[in-house]
């Protein structure tokens, strides 16, 4: 029987390299977006590589929603041992002083809310496992502000101490909580929708990097904490491309 892990934020970028990556290692992967299409294209990609995975849609800003994800969850037909809480995003870069509330809003609650619906709703069955992980992507902007970046690193700040205080709440019970802090990375959409679709914006914050980080760089990251011994916790690990030696800090080739 496949143990479970369930993805969330799956339909592009970090989400589905994750879930790609959890299937080769054996999980049997509950993939959850809103954007059904695109799960059901990475689900029939998994399979088709020999992998197990279905396509759950789910919003992480409904109560409903999630309710429903927890009980495919619990049809799944095996024990629930892994959540990823990827769902995220940014929007804007404006400073405080003009950056939109409704901009902020929606960080906040897919950010934040969205970790804490999905965590409540899938924890018991997480514990009872009795070998659970919670891992939460989080961001090097959820210790380190910048300008413009108050909405998300506000958000990214709260991220990581909901998880902090949940690895303090659950000591002593089976279940692991693993923070994964990653630093610039290039996929098909963050950047699209922090600037609301604007091409040459997204691209402007690559431009002269030679290398940043990609999906599955993070994917694998993750993979390999969720794998160690039950009784090894990685508490937080922060990922940078080479070039970046800190937020504020990126070589970018002239």
């Amino acid at each position: 029987m496949s143990r479970v892990v369930i993805v969330t934020g799956a339909s592009s970028g970090i989400g589905a390299a994750t879930a790609r990556r959890l299937a080769v290692e054996g999980f049997h992967v509950l993939a959850a977006a809103r954007r059904t299409d695109r799960l059901v294209e990475l689900v029939a990609e998994i399979s088709a590589a020999g992998g197990s995975a279905t396509a759950v849609g789910c919003d992480v800003t409904s109560d409903e929603s999630v309710a429903d994800l927890a009980r495919a969850a619990q049809q799944a037909g095996g024990p629930v041992t892994l959540l990823v809480n990827n769902a995220g995003g940014a929007r804007g870069l404006d400073p405080v002083e003009s950056g939109a509330i409704g901009d902020w809003q929606w960080m906040y609650d897919v950010n934040v809310l969205g970790t804490l619906r999905v965590t409540q709703a899938l924890l018991p069955m997480l514990e009872a496992s009795g070998a659970g992980t919670i891992v939460v992507v989080s961001s090097t902007a959820g210790f380190t502000v910048y300008e413009g970046g108050g909405g998300y690193t506000a958000a990214k700040h709260a991220q990581t101490a909901v998880a902090g205080t949940l690895r303090l709440e659950l000591c002593g019970r089976p279940v692991r909580v693993i923070e994964i802090d990653p630093g610039m990375v290039k996929t098909d959409e963050f950047s699209l929708t922090r600037f609301g679709g604007d091409v040459a914006q997204a691209e402007a914050v690559y431009a002269g990097v030679a290398e940043p980080l990609l999906a599955e760089d993070v994917a694998d990251c993750i993979a390999w904490c969720a794998t160690r011994p039950q009784h090894v916790n990685v508490d937080r690990l922060v990922v940078r491309p080479l070039a970046q030696a800190a937020q504020h800090k990126v070589h970018r080739a002239t």
